[in-house]
């Protein structure tokens, strides 16, 4: 993928795609972080299509899709027998990327029981199938992208610190949308093209007053939100300008304005905090009390940030 496919002309944004193209050419791990939604597989796709294995596969691998129980056998393959239901070889995601890419998404939900075969893997460029003694090589390059708190998780005993360690050789922090808002612009034109086309709809502008508040709420769910909005509003556009549904963009019937940097960081604060508590704000193990302050000073600023707990655990 051409990094000119990548929207965006915001500071932050340029920086990733700078970072983008100076680790490209190398072989290192790359670990991208990021929210949900703010284009990490994108940026996994960009850094393989500049690299020198571009001619080669980019195997992905979504760990939180796979169920623990069978991550194992999907990451290194397994032999006919080597557990009950394995009638047959299978060739995994490794040996498939050798040559070429390995982009671990949701790098996070990796079992605590399957990194120290993954560590190996990744140190030693060898692995052995599920029910096989055989040492298989693989060259391969390997892209990481979490949005968890990898280093919570390490003080909890979740995730192995010698495996971050290996992961996070070249850290890229993808910002969130809401830290980008001169990008929305530009983003709006281009999925409401992407999906003009895709419907044969002829659509020509997007109106002063929708764009104003596209560029002005905080997009909590960022680029996959903001185009699966994008989507709608082309579905409900009958002229050739865009007919967005602004009316859905509001919290308490008031618009989200963007929050200035010092709000953006007390939200990423909070929205962490909540991750580690599974999203329980009260009690002894809840967020009010690992942030030092009151339930309902807490509660109240994360209305006032537009956080929901029940969706950040």
């Amino acid at each position: 993928m051409p990094l000119s496919v990548l929207i965006g002309s915001s500071p932050k944004f340029r920086a990733v795609l700078e970072n983008v193209q100076i680790v490209a050419p190398v072989s290192s791990a790359v670990l991208l972080r990021g929210e949900t939604g703010t284009g990490k597989e994108m940026i996994a796709r960009a850094i393989h299509d500049a690299s020198p294995r571009q001619q080669q596969q980019l195997v992905t691998v979504n760990c939180a899709a796979i169920p623990a129980a069978l991550l194992e056998g999907e990451l290194f393959g397994h032999e006919r027998g080597a557990f009950t239901g394995a009638i047959a070889q299978k060739i995994g995601r490794l040996e498939l990327a050798d040559q070429g890419t390995l982009f671990l998404d949701e790098v996070g939900d990796i079992p605590i029981e399957v990194q120290p075969k993954l560590l190996r893997a990744l140190q030693e460029r060898e692995f052995e199938r599920l029910g096989s003694n055989r040492t298989k090589q693989v060259n391969m390059r390997l892209v990481a992208a979490t949005n968890r708190d990898l280093e919570a998780m390490m003080e909890n005993r979740q995730f192995r610190s010698d495996l971050y360690y290996r992961l996070n050789v070249f850290p890229i922090r993808i910002p969130p949308l809401r830290e980008r808002p001169g990008d929305i612009p530009l983003l709006v034109r281009y999925f409401t093209q992407k999906y003009g086309r895709r419907m044969q709809k002829l659509i020509e502008s997007v109106p002063m007053v929708a764009m104003r508040k596209l560029s002005s709420w905080h997009w909590p769910g960022n680029i996959r939100e903001l185009e699966n909005f994008i989507e709608r509003s082309v579905i409900l556009t009958h002229g050739t300008a865009l007919h967005a549904p602004i009316s859905e963009l509001s919290s308490n019937g008031r618009n989200v304005p963007v929050m200035d940097t010092r709000e953006a960081a007390e939200r990423d604060e909070i929205v962490r905090i909540l991750k580690v508590t599974n999203g329980r704000v009260a009690g002894p193990v809840g967020a009010a009390a690992l942030m030092n302050i009151k339930r309902t000073t807490l509660i109240s600023r994360m209305k006032k940030l537009g956080i929901d707990p029940r969706k950040v655990a």
